[in-house]
């Protein structure tokens, strides 16, 4: 597996690491046994990198990775995140970045994964009203705590970066980048290379959208998240499944899972862009993984982009209520 620095100061690692969101339900259930096999096999592929967060399922992901911490050492790289908050009475959602709430966060985040320390922390979603400034002096003190190794800030606009930045090196920056989503191409991916900050792309297939096995709209509809997808609902997953039927087709003409295809261009937009594919399905995450062996050239690139072209997703990536919290910049 080849390695990518997590930031400037930060660790090399698997140039293609592992979300774990996918093992608390976000898109159906998954057996312990399950997860535990998925991280195995995340190991045989040489993926050192896991990312989870305190909301996936209600703390059940940093369980579970725990458990297997206990069951087979401390052998991944661990980013976590915190900020976003449910109200008990309403179930509004709302972002908390105070000093008091990321600290007692991390504090529960670590008692659950069951280490000290942590290599990156992320803000999961910023708090509009409270200066960034501000909440990196935070996460920079909890550097100096010895809790996290690093930190970030995910969904997050080029200039929010460069003003935390000027307070302190952001690690990384965790956005939704891929085929299917490439607003970071408007400064953000630039940005973060000129900062030293690594881009840790998360939903790098679209969802599924960019693999050989797409959901259709019966499997868009089980899932809470999809079904209301501006991108899953009809007619618009009709028309996104044929449009990517051909990034289908050019895979199999070069011998590959749309998956691998999928990676690869993400990473060869840059040596700081560092996929996190979520899947709960080992030989998905093979399929994903086998795209870091791929050295596209110009002409590979050109034929990717002829297939899917900038502007081709029908519908948003997110609907109104999912889109709250998220930076928008152009």
């Amino acid at each position: 597996m080849k390695t990518r620095k997590l930031g400037a100061q930060g660790p090399k690692v698997s140039a293609v690491g592992l979300g774990a969101m996918n093992i608390s339900g976000f898109y159906g259930p998954a057996t312990q046994d399950e997860a535990f096999a998925l991280f195995d096999r995340a190991r045989e592929l040489g993926v050192d990198h896991l990312d989870t967060s305190n909301v996936y399922g209600k703390g059940h992901s940093e369980e579970t990775i725990g458990r297997y911490f206990k069951d087979r050492g401390a052998v991944f790289r661990l980013a976590t995140k915190a900020g976003i908050c449910t109200d008990p009475d309403t179930g509004a959602r709302y972002f908390d970045n105070s000093a008091e709430h990321l600290t007692a966060s991390l504090d529960a985040s670590l008692a659950r994964l069951g280490v000290e320390c942590v290599d990156l922390f992320y803000v999961h979603r910023r708090e509009a009203d409270r200066p960034i400034e501000e909440v990196t002096e935070t996460l920079a003190g909890l550097v100096r705590a010895g809790k996290t190794r690093a930190f970030g800030y995910s969904e997050i606009a080029p200039a929010s970066l460069r003003r935390a930045a000027a307070i302190h090196p952001v690690a990384a920056v965790q956005s939704e980048y891929s085929l299917a989503t490439r607003a970071p191409d408007l400064g953000l991916v630039q940005t973060c290379a000129a900062l030293g900050t690594a881009l840790v792309a998360f939903s790098p297939v679209g969802r599924g959208l960019l693999t050989d096995t797409p959901p259709d709209q019966a499997r868009a509809d089980a899932s809470a998240f999809l079904k209301v997808n501006p991108r899953f609902v009809a007619p618009n997953l009709a028309a996104n499944l044929t449009a990517t039927d051909r990034l289908r087709e050019l895979a199999a003409e070069m011998g590959l899972p749309a998956a691998s295809l999928a990676i690869a261009w993400l990473l060869a937009q840059g040596d700081h862009v560092l996929p996190i594919p979520g899947t709960r399905n080992p030989d998905h995450l093979a399929e994903a993984v086998r795209g870091a062996e791929l050295d596209l050239d110009a002409e590979d690139l050109a034929r990717i982009e002829d297939a899917l072209p900038v502007g081709w997703a029908h519908g948003d990536r997110y609907n109104q209520a999912q889109w709250i919290g998220p930076e928008s910049f152009s």
